[in-house]
């Protein structure tokens, strides 16, 4: 389960409260501060990670007021549990470390000890990998833009039992983050600007899709409807056997269009593509959206669905539009609910039956059993809106 601690320490003052209060209210996981004090504030439902001032800082401090503060937080420090969860400690060397893995090991009084690491080079790679093996949290600072050193990081850290945490520098990082070699980071370190980001963030790590429950739609007419434009669906993934995108003429119903990942004749297979349908048709998108396949394109999000009912985000490279002969399916739900499609009217476009069964459209017959989405939704520009709306 993907984590999230919000990190005070370079927060505007202004701002700390605000912040504290977004993060408990958003249910965020934990949150970092050189403060003890502060930290013993927060509700027990928030991990309170304490990383006190480096020592180098503390000697800079002139101000006699911050050098008395950091001289409580210091005394602090000897009293582990007083007012936080969570000792975070930077390491730059392997003594560093093996001093820290002997306090977790020694149950350093009940507190568990985490390490901070940044990694500038293959030295500090090294010794970040040794820490996600040995910790049971270590937060990661990659100096770099590249994401090869986390990759690495993760593949070393296969086995361990410890949560890897990364440092990110916005939200957009925090998503690339979550997706390296799929399993991603288990956490991030994020400093929020306001309020408004620790409540972005939380959406973020809400971010998932849905498990549909599909129905078996019963075929009832096929009819050649003539020249119309088509659209094929390229997306950045590979689909899987039994995967395809839920494509309809009604908002309120669809069909599970097949992708190209099973071999064709005359044609090599196109894992990536599903020949989805005319040009009016709606797709299902997450977030329960719905897009028209004329406004698909490059960087779209869609579903990819399996015939189980489970999803998956997918993003669109490309939509290929081009004029085909075209052919009308007209299927009824059990309770008598019609769901339309329109297709190339071509051998070689299929759509998924009950099982994943692989589908021929130009082979359907009365009577024949396909996969399909019921939805309850009215849509206005592919949101759910509750109105009356016909659609023939």
């Amino acid at each position: 389960m993907r984590f999230a601690w919000i990190d005070l320490r370079e927060v505007p003052r202004q701002q700390i409260q605000a912040v504290v209060d977004a993060a408990v209210h958003a249910r965020m996981a934990g949150v970092v501060s050189a403060d003890a004090e502060l930290l013993a504030t927060l509700p027990p439902t928030v991990t309170r990670v304490l990383m006190p001032q480096h020592p180098a800082a503390r000697k800079t401090a002139t101000d006699k007021d911050t050098r008395d503060k950091a001289a409580k937080e210091s005394s602090k420090e000897t009293r582990p549990g007083t007012g936080y969860d969570v000792l975070l400690r930077k390491f730059t060397t392997r003594d560093e470390l093996d001093a820290l893995a002997a306090d977790h090991r020694a149950g350093a009084a009940s507190t568990p000890v985490a390490g901070f690491v940044d990694v500038r080079d293959d030295r500090t790679l090294q010794l970040s990998c040794t820490g996600a093996m040995a910790l049971p949290y270590t937060v990661i600072h990659f100096a770099d833009p590249t994401k090869i050193p986390l990759e690495i990081v993760l593949a070393a850290a296969e086995s361990a039992e410890g949560k890897l945490v990364t440092v990110v520098d916005g939200l957009e990082e925090a998503a690339i983050v979550f997706d390296v070699l799929e399993r991603g980071s288990d956490g991030i370190l994020f400093t929020p600007r306001g309020a408004d980001d620790v409540f972005a963030l939380a959406r973020l790590l809400q971010a998932t899709t849905p498990q549909l429950e599909l129905s078996t739609l019963t075929v009832e007419s096929i009819r050649h409807v003539g020249l119309g434009d088509r659209v094929c669906v390229d997306t950045c993934s590979h689909f899987e056997e039994d995967e395809g995108i839920l494509v309809g003429s009604y908002s309120s119903g669809f069909v599970l269009c097949c992708s190209e990942t099973h071999p064709l004749p005359y044609m090599p297979t196109r894992p990536f593509r599903v020949n989805a349908g005319a040009l009016h048709s709606y797709t299902l998108g997450p977030d329960n959206r719905t897009n028209y396949l004329s406004e698909v394109g490059s960087g779209t999000p869609l579903l990819a669905v399996g015939a189980d009912g489970r999803t998956r985000r997918v993003v669109v490279g490309r939509a290929k539009l081009e004029s085909r002969p075209l052919l009308e399916i007209r299927t009824h739900a059990e309770d008598g609910q019609l769901v339309s499609l329109t297709v190339q009217d071509d051998w070689h476009v299929r759509v998924l039956g009950p099982g994943g069964k692989v589908l021929n459209v130009t082979e359907l017959q009365t009577g024949d059993e396909l996969l399909g989405y019921l939805a309850t939704d009215k849509r206005h520009v592919g949101l759910p809106i509750g109105e009356f709306c016909k659609e023939v």
